[in-house]
């Protein structure tokens, strides 16, 4: 059997090159696919591209209840595909089945579903309320920006993908997206259920590259309007500089360091596998993990043996198998990356509770595989502790009382996530409004609602993605001042500026 060979899509067309993307199983390190890799000269035909059907203006022009009508076509081709694209994406980034089929696909569906409503109802024009003694009506207008450079990892990809280019469409915006050069499949399938479902030529274009150089170029380019990035947040600091020449509208989704506290009046059960279910879900390669878990020091020793005896019943293993509950990472480079932080923190006293190693055995002699693991004997101050490892790896900190509980969680240059678990809900509630984080979770993790923005504080991001305000970061805003008087009410204030005009003056 042939390994299928995508090319990118810019201007309605789907386009090769000479030189090729490999995308790997990261379970097996065997060839999925390969990819036309694209370079600086095709991030400018595209964003030229994008910016000539901008300008022609029949996508913008198009009611935005027919681009919601279009965006939904999309969203019932994908369900349609729905068990093809878990498949896909699972080979490609190694994400567990059941992770890819329910969520990275399903919510994906909901969400795109969710931002194009968001079409229908969007004020992109609506009469203003009088302007005080100015004898004037006002009109509030929301007009699509222009290209928007739509640049995502390779962790989450089509959700990534529709918080960026859902809201960027709806809103009548054109788009040159840049996938991760690991996971493009997910984009690309897109781009072509986009195109089956009739937009336009130029409206959506897709350039597979590395991400230095054709990420990099795209977010300097002088034609794009907008940045809107999720990575991490060293990129995302390159990216806000980048755009400064320009002033470049940017949105960043950056890295996270998620602080999970358990309260003394926890339900344990409830607690250990919500802790776990933070810190492991989507092979621990979430920027939202809850991958800082603070317990009382009372029930330290209790909760981490809890911890070790339920980690022991997770399945780790094949990602196409829907028993597993832990795939691997996506590369030798990310596992390594993960083995050096643990190694570090062995050096500097940790203890290795749980994993911590390379499996072995049958079916784990390829790929990139860290085993679940389970840190303990470090402070707030630990490298493992302070820096994002992006893999299946929690550390515990024990706490004295909720204050310093509360003070180590804010220790830290991240705020994009937090959890809280505890009986009492108000005490917990009152927790989680001391917590510096955009999203809190009380006794859950990793929720996504479309109605809900995600985002974070600090060195987390700036702006939100999705939510019921999501087009807003897509559009500007506009006032039209309007004279119905024909101009005599207005002629005092311009005798303040102009003087009383001569007689006879006409």
């Amino acid at each position: 059997m042939s390994t299928p060979h995508y090319r990118f899509y810019v201007d309605g067309e789907w386009v090769d090159s000479a030189q090729r993307l490999e995308i790997r199983n990261p379970a097996t390190g065997d060839l999925v696919a390969t990819v036309a890799k694209g370079s600086t000269d095709d991030v400018d035909r595209a964003v030229a591209a994008a910016k000539a059907a901008h300008e022609a203006g029949d996508w913008r022009r198009t009611p935005p209840e027919k681009r919601a009508a279009l965006l939904h076509a999309v969203a019932d081709r994908i369900e349609a595909r729905l068990p093809e694209l878990a498949a896909l994406q699972t080979r490609e980034n190694g994400a567990t089945i059941r992770v890819t089929g329910a969520l990275h696909l399903g919510l994906s569906i909901g969400q795109l579903r969710y931002l194009a409503d968001l079409a229908k109802t969007y004020p992109f024009e609506r009469p203003g309320p009088a302007i005080g003694p100015i004898p004037a009506e006002g009109v509030l207008r929301r007009e699509p920006l222009g290209v928007v450079g739509a640049i995502v990892p390779w962790n989450i990809p089509l959700l990534v993908i529709v918080w960026k280019v859902a809201p960027a469409l709806a809103a009548g915006n054109t788009v040159v997206l840049k996938p991760d050069e690991h996971a493009p499949l997910i984009a690309l399938e897109l781009a072509r259920e986009c195109e089956a479902a009739g937009l336009p030529p130029g409206v959506l274009n897709v350039v597979t590259g590395d991400g230095d150089p054709v990420g990099a170029h795209l977010c300097r380019h002088p034609d794009v309007r907008k940045v809107a990035f999720t990575g991490s947040t060293e990129v995302g600091k390159s990216i806000l500089a980048a755009s400064a020449d320009t002033v470049k509208r940017v949105t960043l989704e950056l890295g996270g360091k998620g602080p999970n506290i358990i309260l003394d009046d926890a339900d344990l059960d409830l607690a250990v596998d919500g802790a776990l279910f933070a810190a492991l879900a989507n092979n621990g390669q979430a920027c939202e993990a809850g991958t800082r878990l603070l317990v009382p020091s009372e029930l330290h020793d209790e909760i981490v043996r809890r911890l070790v005896a339920r980690a022991a019943t997770l399945s780790l293993g094949d990602p196409l198998d829907p028993a597993t509950d832990v795939g691997p990472v996506i590369s030798a480079r990310q596992r390594d990356r993960i083995l050096g932080y643990l190694e570090s923190a062995l050096a500097d006293g940790a203890t290795i509770a749980f994993g911590g190693g390379v499996p072995s055995g049958p079916g784990f002699a390829d790929g990139y595989w860290v085993e679940p693991t389970v840190v303990t004997g470090v402070s707030n101050q630990s490298r493992i502790v302070r820096e994002e490892v992006f893999g299946p790896v929690l550390t515990v900190l024990p706490y004295d009382s909720v204050a310093q509980a509360v003070a180590i969680a804010n220790d830290t240059d991240y705020g994009l996530s937090a959890g809280v678990w505890g009986r009492d809900e108000e005490r917990a509630l009152d927790v989680s409004r001391q917590l510096e984080a955009g999203m809190v979770y009380v006794n859950d993790w990793h929720v996504i609602n479309p109605a809900y923005p995600f985002g974070g504080f600090k060195q987390s991001g700036l702006g939100r993605e999705g939510g019921p305000n999501a087009l807003d970061a897509y559009t500007e805003a506009k006032f039209i001042s309007l004279d119905r008087s024909g101009g005599l009410e207005n002629r005092a204030a311009f005798a303040l500026v102009l003087g009383t005009p001569p007689t006879g003056a006409p």
